[in-house]
């Protein structure tokens, strides 16, 4: 039987659609197959395996209400109309949620102030990418490529990290690297190998693949049965072995059924999109397929007019980024312990508010870390300062950390990547680990 040759790079490069045009059965090529095969055993060999989240607020999340500087009086001398109160008796459910003395969450996030309270989420303010620009494209492009100012960097900082990462690639997963996403992200696109995925259900993984076989095991039909059959008749112990155990492991996707998933521990994720990525994020975790990094997305964090303050816009989009992380927390149990999640958004919003009570495209933020290992229960990172002669341009919250040392510090002290190899990852800057905000111990 004859059939053309699809390669890995085919996969990388279309993402999901070429998985919706092709279907379940080009996942289950030769590649693929040996690739599961191998991740499987390494599992086997060793204790769990570390997975980064990384979640990406499309459209320059407002750090400054996120993490309200509430110590800082000039904080309320810029936003008159759309300020949060501080942590006041007076002020009761619309004050802000205590941090430290000087910071305090949005009210929105009184999920994640319980796991800060806990010790497993930490806060960098002031965060973001130095080489200043004020477009949501080339902003988002930048900070997913790692490039700073490098425009010409094709690849993604997430892609060359699954270079980096020490793990002998031969023993990598097919699910190594899987984004939530309806196309590959900038940060994934790159030679190594990576899939975009935006729902388990129409990807071909659910139970829907598989129909009742006699003794009433699970069966299979169309290509994913054909690819099989192959394998059945395949010369050699090893090519014949490894077709069973990656149908093996397809079995193991199958069982856990998106349709019929149940989060564990009484989890309940948002209803929309977000949740439904971090629900099944959670599921590929679960089901133990070798991933090591997952790429979530939400947008809507674009808020120029009727920002709101305790309540409003912004609040709303607030309420479904906390629940839905407390959600992936709870549903994951005790594998929190090998997961880091990480917050990021293109840019911040200016300081002070507009004449629409919004805020416009700003600077620095606030980013969060959540999970395996961090050193939580801390506002991290130097404050600048909101008074007019330490705004940067007059108008926003300086930046006194660069992004790529926050993700930097992920990338050795989580994925176990050398820190002479950062350069790797982040070419044209030098990432250390005296840069490091110190978030993981």
């Amino acid at each position: 039987m004859n059939s053309p040759h699809i390669s890995r790079r085919f996969f990388v490069k279309q993402g999901a659609l070429a998985f919706a045009t092709l279907g379940a059965g080009a996942l289950l090529g030769p590649d693929f197959l040996r690739s599961s095969v191998l991740a499987a055993e390494t599992r086997k060999s060793g204790g769990g395996r570390r997975v980064l989240v990384c979640l990406f607020q499309r459209g320059a999340a407002d750090g400054l209400s996120m993490v309200v500087p509430y110590g800082d009086k000039d904080y309320y001398r810029l936003r008159r109309e759309i300020a949060l109160s501080a942590p006041t008796q007076k002020a009761g459910a619309e004050g802000v949620l205590d941090l430290d003395g000087r910071f305090g969450l949005h009210p929105a996030l009184s999920r994640l102030h319980e796991l800060y309270g806990a010790g497993e989420l930490a806060v960098l303010h002031a965060c973001g990418n130095p080489q200043a620009t004020r477009s949501h494209f080339e902003a988002q492009d930048l900070m997913e490529s790692g490039a700073g100012s490098d425009k010409n960097l094709a690849t993604g900082w997430l892609n060359r990290l699954i270079g980096a990462c020490p793990e002998d690639a031969a023993h990598a997963s097919a699910l190594r690297a899987v984004a939530m996403t309806g196309q590959m992200p900038r940060s994934l696109q790159g030679r190594e190998e990576a899939l975009a995925i935006a729902d388990l259900e129409r990807f071909g993984v659910g139970g829907g693949a598989s129909v009742p076989a006699a003794g009433g095991m699970g069966g299979r039909t169309g290509a994913a049965k054909g690819f099989e059959d192959i394998y059945e008749s395949a010369v050699g112990d090893a090519i014949h072995g490894a077709g069973r155990e990656g149908f093996a492991a397809m079995d193991l996707l199958r069982k856990v059924d998106p349709r019929r998933y149940t989060p564990a521990n009484g989890a309940v994720y948002p209803n929309g999109g977000f949740g439904k990525s971090l629900r099944q994020t959670a599921q590929l975790i679960k089901a133990d397929v070798g991933l090591e990094i997952a790429f979530v997305e939400i947008g809507g964090w674009d808020t120029h007019a009727n920002q709101g303050a305790a309540n409003g816009t912004l609040a709303t989009r607030l309420t479904e980024l906390g629940n839905g992380l407390a959600a992936l927390h709870k549903d994951l149990g005790s594998k929190m312990s090998d997961v880091l999640v990480l917050t990021m958004s293109e840019f911040g919003r200016t300081a002070r508010q507009n004449g629409n009570r919004g805020t416009d495209h700003g600077h620095g933020t606030a980013f969060f870390a959540l999970g395996g290992g961090v050193r939580g229960g801390r506002v991290l990172g130097d404050w600048p300062g909101l008074s007019t002669e330490k705004l940067f341009e007059g108008r926003d919250l300086a930046i006194t950390t660069d992004y790529r040392d926050f993700f930097a510090e992920a990338c050795v002290r989580h994925m176990g990547v050398a820190e002479g190899d950062l350069a790797k990852v982040f070419p044209g800057h030098r990432a250390t680990a005296k840069k490091f905000r110190g978030y993981l111990g």
